[in-house]
């Protein structure tokens, strides 16, 4: 609809308006407004209030007077006529709405596709565009090869190995130390800190939980206690400290145990 012609169509006093966006419809007018410094600070519901008090002040001359419906993604602003509790910028725009005859209602955010699409820049799709992805080896696989000669117990391993006194560990093709097809890792600081960094850190990543890491670290690498370096490395990451909320129900304040009275 917006790539057809006619777009835009000329109002009608005494008919029904709507502030919406959807297919389907002959639009009248179009508006938007960029975000000022101040307004950043405002909370989701107070965003969403005060976009509809900017569409009732841009097209003052259209809704006043006229009966419209005000559609919004944000379901709490549905009942804010009937809400019981105001701060002083809601009561200041509510006695706005009072000057309307207009009724608000919810739409689905993600069934909303052309506010959407609308509201998003080109930037991002630009910059995916002439992105690279650096498939390039760093090197790691050589480095866990000459570590391995380093590392005592796998050197036992290997040995084990050649004398085919085991079945669990093996040799690949590259010469490095498997075990049940992952492969080992030796018992490096570093070597080991640099990994979990890549697995939990990268931009690929995207900071994952302590068993998200796990299970996809555990088709690939081995060594001894990872699991237990791999949460303890998570619980000292600064992001997810900072970012990720607790989900668990927090624990109530200590209650004394009734003591029983025997007759």
């Amino acid at each position: 609809m917006l790539t057809e012609a006619p777009m835009l169509t000329q109002p009608k006093s005494g008919k029904e308006f709507v502030v919406f966006s959807v297919f389907g419809m002959c639009f009248n007018a179009y508006a938007s407004q960029q975000l000022k410094v101040h307004k950043k600070n405002y909370l989701t519901y107070e965003l969403e209030l005060a976009a509809v008090v900017f569409a009732l002040k841009i097209w003052l001359h259209y809704l006043y007077g006229e009966k419209c419906h005000i559609y919004t993604d944000h379901k709490s602003l549905k009942y804010l006529m009937t809400q019981k509790e105001l701060n002083l910028w809601q009561h200041r725009w509510l006695e706005l709405l009072k000057g309307y005859d207009l009724v608000i209602d919810y739409h689905l955010g993600k069934a909303n596709v052309v506010v959407d699409a609308l509201s998003r820049k080109y930037l991002f799709a630009l910059r995916l565009m002439i992105a690279q992805l650096n498939l390039g080896c760093d090197g790691s696989i050589l480095k866990i090869w000459e570590l391995q000669f380093d590392d005592s117990n796998l050197l036992t391993k290997q040995k084990l190995v050649e004398d085919r006194q085991t079945t669990d560990f093996s040799v690949g093709l590259d010469h490095n130390l498997y075990y049940c097809n992952r492969l080992c890792v030796p018992d490096d600081s570093p070597l080991k800190q640099n990994i979990l960094n890549e697995a939990h850190s990268s931009v690929y990543s995207l900071y994952p939980g302590n068993t998200k890491i796990y299970c996809n670290m555990n088709q690939i690498h081995w060594w001894s206690r990872m699991k237990c370096e791999i949460f303890e490395f998570v619980s000292k990451c600064l992001v997810c400290l900072q970012v990720k909320a607790k989900h668990q129900v927090q624990s109530g304040l200590l209650q004394p145990i009734i003591i029983p009275e025997w007759k």
